[in-house]
């Protein structure tokens, strides 16, 4: 059974910063694409953050870039996601995503994703 798994939520003060976590199971990543997006309460499911296989290749949110960072272990199956000088709008769920493909999409598109997390809450407050 395939599984991504997510880790590192919490609750953060504002300027701080939280590292997130997602773990692969039961297939190995290495040759796909991954990435983050997060949802806040009634709005749409927004793209955070991909990386390519390799992970010579990132792209970021608009809302995101310069603070945040994506990053993976292959060896581990894992893809992390720092996220410094946290703000309370960033304040959402954050899953984590596997592309069949193994180059990233620049746009952040959610169309190739065939695999998501359950999610994990990142609560930052003012």
């Amino acid at each position: 059974q395939v599984q991504l798994v997510e880790s590192g939520g919490g609750l953060v003060q504002a300027g701080g910063s939280l590292r997130l976590s997602c773990a692969a199971s039961g297939r190995t990543f290495s040759n796909n694409a991954m990435g983050w997006f997060r949802q806040a309460p009634g709005k749409e499911r927004e793209f955070v953050a991909t990386i390519s296989w390799s992970g010579s290749r990132t792209y970021y949110g608009n809302s995101v870039k310069g603070r945040f960072t994506i990053s993976r272990d292959n060896a581990k199956n894992t893809v992390d996601l720092q996220m410094n000088s946290l703000k309370p709008e960033d304040t959402a769920v954050y899953y984590c995503a596997a592309y069949s493909t193994n180059l990233a999409p620049v746009s952040g598109t959610k169309s190739g994703i065939n695999y998501w997390g359950q999610g994990t809450q990142v609560t930052v407050s003012s």
